[in-house]
This record gives structure tokens, sequence and C-alpha cells, in this order.
């Protein structure tokens, strides 16, 4: 036997296909049993374990960091102690950023926005989300969040994946993954990022609607903000439809035999991918041509309702994604990392987001999708009630704070006009019914009819879950339905 002729023997994918009861092959058949079966939706025949109570969720993510104590976790008794030190009993240093913690003096920031109870409810939010305020009847309030994460990238994903860690499935992967998709010929998971009016926010990476060690093809779908949504959506000029299922026929003719020579589950997952792209250049450019949308839809979204790559732009589109039967749809938008002029800011980003907000809410419900959809909006942390840098009495900026803030939740299931949870007279700690962000996906969950501790993949010898090893349903925030399946 020459060389080449040994070398070929050795190569892997030979020692694989001709002995298989060599080393590769034990791990192999582990990794292809990890997928369990599907059922008519691509998702797993043994969900929904209950009943679920939403078909869909849309996540508004807010990057940076909102700050809870201007914007819906109200401390009117704070305004006596303006430029007084905090105490280190209340804030440690040992939980400050190292932004912050050289600083020799942390003076009391009191809210500079006036605060109002709205609607029947009695909600409390800031002057800078005045279209929000009209919905406050139908929003739940929790000011009890908690994270253990200080920094942007580790906290975003821990939220979005369920570990500071990367690598992880997001948890739009793990959605796509256990109930599948109502509309083949859409993803089941879309993300979207915007910036807001400063123009800068912290970086957004793929990973965080990525599959991690979950076939790829269950990873979230990015639609760009310029340009096509989707890169290569149009055929090559001179090819026709006919030609182009021709060809991917005759790929993923060639793919699947080399499938069923290794086995490898990437090789079936680039054939989904290619069958759903084909499919996408038909349905997105349906999808996002606005020109049936009424007049009065696009004003209540507001001035930048037809400019892609926006805010208002991206919440109209996550409503008639949620009409075609997208499951996940996670929107970021980036620029809540207020460190230095937090009142404008704060005003600034809300201007870019309050009324999209609103309205994307209220479209849900007048078309009477919001009993079935699950609407989420919150970033990964809240900030400091102390002032980083200089503090005046019209500006201040405040720092990274993991340790309470602000989210809020609508739609089905979930108890309308409810305020839970609470923090300490600083704002700093919570003190009344904590939700951490593993308690926050589990619930998520549980409205989409999935048991988070039921929902695993092995993987590196283990079996992993979004909510990893801790997590509850907050019981207390849905209505009897929900909490009667619980």
């Amino acid at each position: 036997m020459n060389p080449p002729q040994i070398r070929q023997l050795l190569q892997r994918r030979t020692v694989l296909r001709a002995g298989t009861a060599g080393l590769g092959f034990p791990a192999l058949a582990a990794l292809l049993h990890a997928e369990q079966p599907e059922n008519s939706l691509g998702g797993l025949t043994a969900l929904p374990h209950i009943p679920p109570r939403v078909r869909r969720v849309i996540w508004l993510f807010q990057s940076g960091g909102p700050a809870q104590m201007d914007l819906f976790d109200y401390k009117p008794e704070l305004q006596q102690r303006f430029g007084e030190e905090v105490p280190e009993s209340i804030y440690p240093a040992e939980r400050k950023t190292t932004m912050t913690s050289g600083q020799t003096s942390f003076p009391c920031a009191p809210s500079s926005l006036k605060f109002s109870q709205q609607g029947q409810s009695g909600i409390w939010m800031s002057e800078a989300m005045p279209h929000l305020a009209r919905h406050a009847d139908q929003l739940c309030v929790i000011r009890s969040m908690y994270t253990e994460a200080i920094n942007h990238d580790p906290a975003a994903t821990l939220f979005q994946t369920g570990s500071v860690i990367p690598g992880r499935p997001s948890m739009g992967a793990w959605i796509s993954y256990g109930l599948g998709t109502e509309n083949a010929d859409l993803p089941a998971f879309v993300a979207m990022t915007s910036n807001g009016s400063a123009k800068t926010g912290q970086p957004l990476y793929d990973r965080l609607w990525g599959a991690g060690f979950l076939p790829g093809r269950y990873q979230g779908v990015r639609f760009r903000g310029q340009g096509d949504p989707i890169l290569d959506l149009s055929d090559p000029q001179g090819v026709s439809r006919i030609q182009r299922r021709r060809m991917l026929d005759s790929v993923n003719q060639l793919n699947r035999l080399q499938s069923e020579a290794v086995g490898a589950p990437g090789i079936e997952t680039r054939i989904a991918q290619y069958e759903l792209a084909f499919r996408m250049q038909m349905s997105v450019p349906d999808l996002m041509d606005l020109s049936g949308e009424t007049k009065a839809t696009l004003d209540a979204y507001g001035p930048d309702a037809q400019k892609p790559g926006t805010y208002a732009f991206n919440s109209l589109l996550a409503r008639r994604l949620a009409e075609r039967g997208v499951r996940f749809i996670q929107l970021y938008h980036r620029g809540w990392d207020a460190h230095n002029n937090t009142p404008v800011q704060i005003r600034s980003q809300c201007a870019d987001t309050d009324q999209p907000t609103a309205a994307l809410l209220n479209d849900l419900q007048q078309r009477g999708m919001l009993d079935d959809t699950l609407l989420i909006w919150g970033g990964e942390f809240g900030r400091t009630i102390y002032c980083q840098g200089k503090l005046t009495s019209k500006v201040y900026g405040r720092d990274h704070h993991p340790n309470c803030f602000s989210y809020w939740m609508a739609g089905g299931g979930i108890q309308p006009g409810l305020t839970y949870g609470a923090t300490d007279d600083y704002s700093v700690n919570v003190v009344e019914n904590p939700v951490h962000v593993h308690d926050l996906q589990a619930t998520v969950l549980h409205q989409l009819g999935i048991d988070h501790e039921r929902l695993t993949f092995r993987s590196q010898g283990r079996d992993f879950r979004l909510t990893d090893v801790s997590g509850r349903v907050v019981s207390e925030i849905l209505d009897q339905k929900s909490a009667a399946t619980i």
C-alpha cells in the first residue's frame, strides 16, 4: 500500500464509515441521539407540556440598562436626600464598577423626571413615557428584577441564553427547538436591531440569537436595518425560479448522499436552511411591503415607521411577523447606557421608543392578538442611585446596577394593571418578591406551554436547559387560568 492510500485509509471520515467500532463512532452516535422526534411543526413531539397560553413572544430588549428610578420605580422621598452620600451599608464598595469605584464621593441623585399614577390601576410612571402611560392598565410592571452580571455583555448574554458564559443556545433557539414554527415560509425566530438617537451603544453579537449547541437551524435569523433585510434575497440576474429550484434540488441531493455517508447533523441543518432561504425569497418581500398598512396605523407608530432600521419600523415589522406565525421576535434597541447626562439621554431614548412601543401594544390588542401574544420590555440591568461624575440640579450620570431594575410584561395570561415587587428606599436592593433572570425565563416558557425543567438538550455529557439549575415560574403575575397549570 503506497503512502497516499494509507493517508486515505486513515482519514477521519473513512474511519467513521468503515470502522463502526472505532472510538469516534460512540461520540457521533451520542450526537445523533441528542435530537428527539419532531412533530409536524418541526418541534418536539413531547411538547407542549401543558396547554399554552400564548402562541408567540415579542421581546423589546432595551440594550444598555434603563434607569429604573427614572421610569417605573418612583422614590419621591429621595428628593430630600439630594446630594447626600449614599451610605456604604446601602451600596457597598465591592458592588461598584471600575468606572465609579475610584470616586471619592457617591452623592444621591434623585430623578429629575416627574411621576404620576396612570390608569385605573394607578401604576406609577414617569413623564418620559406619555404614550405608554395611556396603556398602563395593560401592563404588569415588575420592579424587583435582579441579576448577578454587572457588565453589559455577560448581563445581556445571561438574559438571552441563561448563562453569562457565551456558547449556550438563545431563548428563541430553545423555543424554536421545542415548539417548531407555525409558518414554514418564515423563520421561527427573528432578531432585529436599532440604534437610539445618540447613534452609539453596546455591541450586539450574533451569539445572542444563536443556536449554541443546538442544531444550527434553530438559530435566529437577523433582519438587517438597511438594504435587503436578508442578503441574496433576490435571484441573480438571468436566473429564473425554475432554474434556482433545480440547482437547489441538485445541491440537496449531493448533501443527502454525504449525510447518509457520514451522518453529520450539520449537513441536515444546511439542507433545511437552503430550503427556508428559497421559500423566504417569496415570503419576505411581501412581509416588508407596508403599502397595505393604513395611514392611521403608520401614524400611530410615529414618523420613523417606514424607515428601515429604526425602532418604529422594527416594532411595526414585529406585529407583521407575529401575524404570519413567527414564534419568537426579538428587538434590540441600543443606547440606554446613560453614564453621563442621564436626564437628557433617557428622554432621548424614550422619544425613540415610547410611541412605537405603545402603538405595538395597541395594535396587537385591536387586532385581537394580544391575548395570545406575550410582550416583554426591559434591559440587562438597572442604574445606580448615586451619581457618576459631578452632580448638579439638572445633570447626573448613573453607573451599572444589577441588584434591582424594572421590567414590564403584557399580553396573554399576564395580570394587567399590576405592580409586582418592591425595592428599598434608595432603589438599590429588592425587598419584596425578587425575580431573577431565570425566573423570568421560566415564566415565559410556561406561557408557551413549556416546563422549563423538562426542555433539555444533552451536550458534552450532561443535559442543559435555558434556566440552568434554577428558576421558578412567577405565578403571582399570572392570571387564574395560567397559574392553574403550574
